[in-house]
């Protein structure tokens, strides 16, 4: 363990001081953000419009709309796709909304829908993905699954109802997340991972679950049982514009898991976890499915919640070529944090985080790469090749924090051009090589040079 307090920066620095390379690795495979933007389509959607006030639906307080929203997607699909248009008013839901291919669900300005508080209105289960591992489980309150060419867009609000009682088995879950786990960490096929009635895991609110061209644009979204907004196993997807305000447990804004060239882009995040976070699955599990999480843009984003950025702690399908990029971090725990475990195997590289301006936090770097595990289980993994470049920061408790295993350090991360203002801690360092500084300023200190700090 390194921990070095501001009064001895210097003569720590003045020994670590060995020179700064130009760089870490070849970059000349990895896609740059401007060809990742442009290789991400939108989806296609013919332009015709299904009102679901057509098909029976009423703003009046209590009534079930779900037959009627579920009779215009129907609709729609049939005649080739379309926008199901949500219209002005407040519009209740007995349980979940189904997205089909080349369906726009369209929430007109003034318009909310509210979703049932009660769990068994999100039942029969469907495949799903819970924190990394695949499941039958409680639907998502809005589910697309093996779907191409799919939007949300307006201006409305989803809501998850201040009164949900998913929001109760936050203090219930333990026993099933300990469950789920060690089926997908021992092979258990996903046939027999069936968590339903009696069991305590929470849905996601928005899911799309093997989905190609997806657009998520303009919504408001609100009191989410658990992750807020989840790309699984999606292709080509851009959100943006969006505004979340969500701070239950767990309610990251955005998760990107085992998914490929997505643009996040000018929304507001007020989150009560991650505000966006990358992943890409569990264990054993997301080892054995293998889709990485790549070819990511993430820019002009106002985060503010518990965490900033994170990449993890479920990354055992591997994670690369992110590009983080003008976005603004509030305040919050910590501005950047990026998780592993010895149970998850798996490769982080090439992450390029840039240009930001961050308020305060507690902590602005954490690599918390020894984050709990439950299985003492010996799957290094390894982040490499990382950027931060181009920081104005207020405050910040501790600048960089960082635990690694030993047989797997953090390696080559640079740190270039960074401002603090106002600093308590400047490291905190466990198992950290190649760590280099440039023009990197904690309060009245300048920091250059090239760290190494392993066992």
């Amino acid at each position: 363990m390194f921990l070095i307090k501001r009064t001895n920066l210097l003569a720590v620095c003045a020994l670590a001081v060995l020179g700064v390379s130009s760089g870490f690795a070849d970059t000349t495979k990895w896609p740059t953000p401007e060809e990742i933007m442009a290789a991400i389509e939108l989806p296609d959607i013919p332009d015709k419009s299904f009102n679901i006030m057509d098909f029976g639906a009423k703003p009046t307080e209590g009534n079930n709309n779900l037959p009627a929203i579920t009779a215009a997607i129907e609709a729609a699909a049939e005649a080739g796709g379309g926008k199901v248009i949500i219209p002005e008013g407040l519009w209740y839901v007995k349980g979940p909304i189904h997205l089909k291919s080349k369906i726009n669900l369209h929430l007109a300005k003034g318009s909310r829908l509210l979703f049932s508080e009660q769990p068994q209105d999100y039942l029969p289960p469907v495949l799903t993905r819970w924190e990394g591992t695949e499941l039958y489980s409680y639907s998502p309150l809005v589910y697309a699954a093996n779907v191409h060419d799919v939007a949300i867009s307006g201006e409305g609000t989803l809501d998850g109802h201040k009164e949900s009682l998913f929001k109760e088995w936050h203090t219930q879950q333990r026993d099933d997340m300990d469950r789920l786990r060690k089926m997908g960490a021992t092979g258990v096929p996903r046939e027999e991972r069936i968590f339903t009635e009696g069991t305590h895991l929470r849905p996601v609110f928005v899911q799309f679950f093997h989905a190609e061209r997806v657009l998520l644009e303009d919504y408001s979204i609100t009191n989410a049982p658990f992750w807020i907004n989840h790309l699984v196993y999606t292709r080509s997807a851009t959100v943006r514009n969006l505004k979340v305000d969500s701070h239950f447990a767990n309610n990251d804004g955005l998760d990107i898991e085992s998914s490929q060239l997505v643009l996040v882009e000018n929304n507001l995040f007020r989150t009560g976890d991650d505000s966006v976070v990358v992943k890409s699955g569990r264990d054993l599990d997301g080892r054995t499915i293998g889709i990485p999480s790549r070819d990511i843009v993430i820019r002009n984003n106002d985060m503010g919640g518990e965490d900033g950025i994170a990449l993890g702690s479920e990354m055992s399908g591997g994670i690369s070529n992110v590009h983080f990029t003008d976005n603004v971090l509030r305040k919050g725990l910590s501005a950047i944090r990026f998780k592993a475990n010895l149970d998850r195997g798996g490769l982080v590289e090439h992450i390029r985080v840039k240009n930001f301006k961050v308020e305060s936090f507690e902590t602005l770097f954490w690599f918390q790469l020894n984050y709990p595990g439950e299985l003492g289980g010996n799957f290094p993994s390894t982040y490499r090749d990382i950027v931060f470049e181009n920081f104005e920061v207020e405050e910040a408790g501790i600048f960089l924090e960082v635990h690694a295993p030993a047989v797997s350090p953090l390696e080559n991360v640079s740190f270039t051009n960074i401002r603090v203002d106002r600093n308590t801690t400047p490291f905190i360092l466990e198992n950290a090589n190649k760590l280099e500084f440039s023009n990197v300023k904690i309060g009245s200190q300048t920091v250059n040079g090239k760290l190494d700090w392993s066992e």
